[in-house]
């Protein structure tokens, strides 16, 4: 991976991971909280989109991706701090 891909996934992460605090109503945790949760919902909805069969290309796939991820990640998170 070299610089300009790492760039392009950090900023699909941050624009995840805002987009995701937005839809869960302000959970959003800051830029790098934002980048954080962000890149792990890339990974957790990249994986939850691969077992339902959904496959999602381009950058607007991947948004989309990590967004579903990471709001499903604030969601669990959401779930765990009420418990």
């Amino acid at each position: 991976m070299d610089i300009k891909e790492l760039i392009i996934f950090l900023a699909i992460g941050a624009v995840a991971g805002w987009l995701a605090g937005i839809l869960m109503k302000g959970r959003g945790f800051g830029l790098l909280g934002n980048i954080v949760i962000g890149v792990i919902g890339a990974a957790f909805g990249g994986f939850v989109f691969s077992f339902l069969g959904i496959s999602a290309g381009g950058l607007v796939g991947s948004i989309v991706t990590a967004t579903a991820g990471a709001a499903l990640l604030l969601f669990i998170i959401g779930l765990i701090k009420k418990a």
